[in-house]
């Protein structure tokens, strides 16, 4: 194998591992600073396929080129299927290939990451950061940014299907809310969408533009997959080594190594590096600088299911925006109505199924049909992420530990009874022909009805926490956002995060790096 060495060239005062929605505001607002030099890595290349900037082709991204293409081991909990965990290899990250929903959070979340030991990460130390991240089409009022990268928009001419989804909840009592980022997140709406001028908007459009990218202390390099960290004799971060192709690859950072390589990449890179759950480590080969339980443990995802399905009275019109406009958030009925709501309900406009449905009936084709899908918020189940192989072209065992916990259990057939109540409501009367999914014997018994929604589930696409930050033992990171035990080293993306947040969590991540980028200390 050849080698490249650490020179002039390949060495920074900062390196940034990951281009995905952290790594690239990190690169942004830091190299505002004229004399920092900054490197940022990344695993894949640029953008190249033009289906990513269509909204509506964002399905068809997974399992292509800028997919890491992840899977979970068999899950017990969802009838023992394993799952697809699509995350982007691209600059862009994941950005590149979600479903383009931006919503913050409920306030609540974020005292709940200040309740596990975030110190200093609650509602109103970020508040700031989102503001500055966006440009809301509510800009001017109290509450939403102005000036910032992300373009936000709602759709200027709803699907039906999204507009019968919103009075379908109201309909039910459910008290419609203007958007997800305001004052209140229960309730029928518009979802926010990263699209701008009808495309995607990644985070790499937003703040890697042609401008930013022209600043001299700033190079971005590309497909080069970093192995592991690089220390110095007493211990400090003092770079990374990595594979581009078959050549080895080394990168010096004068000052600080920071990992914005996602929930699965970071802690991949820290047990990789030997510092992880010892006993793991030893077992495939690897020294332990470190043994720290903490690292990819906590880990978290969201669940939709596919679901409760329909066959369509008259043909559904194609989205002009990315398929699914509108996600209703509810409380569970023993919740304090105080608290983030546990339960969301969405419309796609397309016929959706999980594997473990497909099959058993005749689905409609596009446009005869569509699909309420409905999940939990916020899951008690905890799983964990570890390492089958020391190459890090062997992908690593994820394990989400699905449905484990009874609450989410219960809050999911919660969920399900009001997919089902809302897509019966008088305002789906002119669209709803039949009920195709859950069939009736899929709703005799709760054991029937818990069978169902183990088959229909289905990621929605969020994992965190498995680099929590804390103060206690098993945490990695410390509210500054560096590594315990690592001089140099920083973590800063959803890896993170001490909880999942009610939405979509790239918005959450976004306003991490904004306010990381105003913390860190190198």
């Amino acid at each position: 194998m050849g080698t490249v060495r650490a020179d002039h060239a390949l060495a920074a005062d900062v390196v940034i591992v990951g281009a995905g929605s952290a790594g690239c505001v990190l690169a942004n607002r830091l190299t505002q600073d004229p004399k920092l030099q900054v490197i940022l890595i990344e695993a894949g290349g640029e953008p190249a396929d033009p289906r990513i900037a269509d909204p509506a082709a964002w399905p068809l991204l997974q399992g292509t080129e800028i997919d890491w293409a992840f899977t979970t081991t068999p899950q017990p909990g969802l009838a023992g299927r394993r799952h697809p965990w699509p995350r982007g290899r691209v600059v862009g990250g994941s950005s590149a290939l979600h479903a383009m929903g931006h919503m913050r959070g409920h306030p609540l979340d974020f005292a709940a990451w200040e309740a596990a030991g975030a110190t200093g990460w609650n509602w109103d130390a970020l508040r700031p950061f989102f503001l500055l991240s966006e440009t809301s089409p509510f800009a001017g009022e109290e509450g939403y940014g102005g000036c910032g990268p992300m373009a936000l928009c709602q759709p200027a001419t709803p699907h039906p299907l999204t507009l019968c989804h919103m009075a379908a909840g109201a309909d039910l009592g459910l008290t419609p809310i203007r958007d997800h980022n305001g004052p209140r997140m229960s309730g029928p709406t518009l979802n926010t969408l990263t699209i701008r001028d009808g495309k995607r908007l990644t985070v790499a459009d937003a703040y890697l533009d042609a401008v930013v990218r022209a600043r001299a202390n700033l190079r971005i390099l590309t497909g080069i997959l970093v192995d592991r960290l690089t220390f110095g004799p007493d211990g400090r971060a003092v770079g990374v080594s990595g594979q581009a192709g078959a050549d080895r690859v080394l990168v010096s950072a004068r000052r600080a190594v920071v990992l914005a390589a996602g929930s699965i990449g970071s802690p991949s890179i820290l047990m990789r590096s030997g510092i992880g759950p010892a006993g793991d480590l030893a077992s495939l080969g690897i020294p332990v600088l470190q043994d720290r339980p903490g690292v990819g443990a906590n880990l978290q995802d969201h669940l939709l299911s596919a679901g409760n399905v329909y066959r369509a009275r008259r043909p559904v019109p194609p989205t002009t925006t990315q398929h699914s406009e509108s996600l209703t958030y509810i409380g569970a009925r023993t919740a304090d109505p105080a608290l983030p709501p546990d339960l969301v309900v969405g419309i796609v406009s397309m016929p959706v199924l999980s594997d473990g449905l497909a099959g058993l009936v005749g689905a409609p084709a596009p446009g005869e049909g569509y699909t309420l899908m409905f999940g939990i918020t916020h899951p008690r189940s905890r799983g964990r992420i570890m390492l089958a192989s020391a190459d890090p072209m062997v992908h690593p065992v994820i394990d989400p530990r699905y449905l484990e916990a009874e609450e989410d259990r219960e809050h999911l057939l919660e969920a399900l009874e009001w997919a089902r109540r809302i897509g019966s409501a008088p305002a789906y009367k002119a669209w709803n022909q039949q009920e195709l999914f859950p069939r009736p014997q899929d709703l005799e018994t709760r054991d029937s009805r818990l069978s169902f929604v183990r088959r229909a589930a289905v990621t929605h696409h969020h994992p965190v926490g498995t680099c929590r930050m804390g103060t206690d033992r098993t945490a990695v990171v410390d509210p500054d956002l560096s590594v315990r035990g690592v001089p140099g080293l920083y973590i800063v993306d959803a890896s993170i995060l001490p909880s999942l947040t009610t939405g979509p969590v790239n918005a959450a991540v976004i306003a991490v790096a904004e306010r990381a980028a105003t913390l860190l200390v190198f």
